[in-house]
């Protein structure tokens, strides 16, 4: 059966008490439940139209959103975890919007503040849920799709010089593939501690 949520807060583990600013009960779409036919894992999500196979937060994590202001795009994230969806949802509408704000980031600086917070928060809903960002959710033993958002983050962090911040999320990040461990950012910490050494 798919397991679906309320909201991304309503993940067991994973450390999101909600949204700032973000009232629910005005959200559209924030009180529909799906139907799941006996027999078969997918689910089936009432509209006014009829249905649809999509969440309200699979809507957020795959509309346009590239004519948005960085601000905008952030509202329509921070109000997309508080729909009803199943974590993989969660993770694409987290992913895009940090890699929408990193390619903005020298037209609209402001957005970098939010890279770090989307990208901990889409590193933590994997760690709670890995087989939102599995190959195959059924068979986590075949791996994990690519977490280009924690990838972003790292070179944020090393931009910053905030390279202890980045080795840890890479040791973190491990757990998903040997792609988040940067050597050069190895060696650059192991040649920090050896000068941290020197009299």
């Amino acid at each position: 059966m798919t397991q679906w949520y309320a909201r991304m807060a309503d993940i067991p583990g994973i450390g999101f008490a909600g949204s700032p600013d973000v009232d629910r009960s005005r959200l559209p779409g924030a009180h529909v439940r799906p139907e799941q036919e006996r027999g078969s894992r997918y689910l089936f999500w009432p509209t006014p139209d009829g249905g649809t196979s999509s969440s309200p937060a699979h809507g957020r994590a795959f509309a346009d959103t590239r004519d948005m202001t960085a601000d905008r795009l952030v509202r329509w994230v921070w109000e997309g975890v508080e729909l009803p969806g199943i974590p993989s949802d969660y993770h694409f509408l987290l992913q895009n919007a940090v890699k929408q704000l990193w390619s903005q980031r020298r037209r609209a600086p402001e957005g970098l503040r939010f890279v770090e917070g989307f990208a901990a928060l889409d590193l933590g809903l994997a760690e709670a849920a890995p087989y939102a960002v599995a190959v195959d959710e059924q068979d986590l033993s075949k791996g994990f799709a690519r977490l280009t958002s924690v990838e972003i983050w790292m070179k944020l962090l090393a931009a910053e010089g905030a390279l202890h911040d980045a080795s840890a999320v890479s040791r973190r990040a491990t757990r998903f593939g040997d792609a988040y461990r940067d050597q050069d950012l190895d060696a650059k910490l192991a040649a920090l501690e050896a000068e941290s050494q020197l009299p």
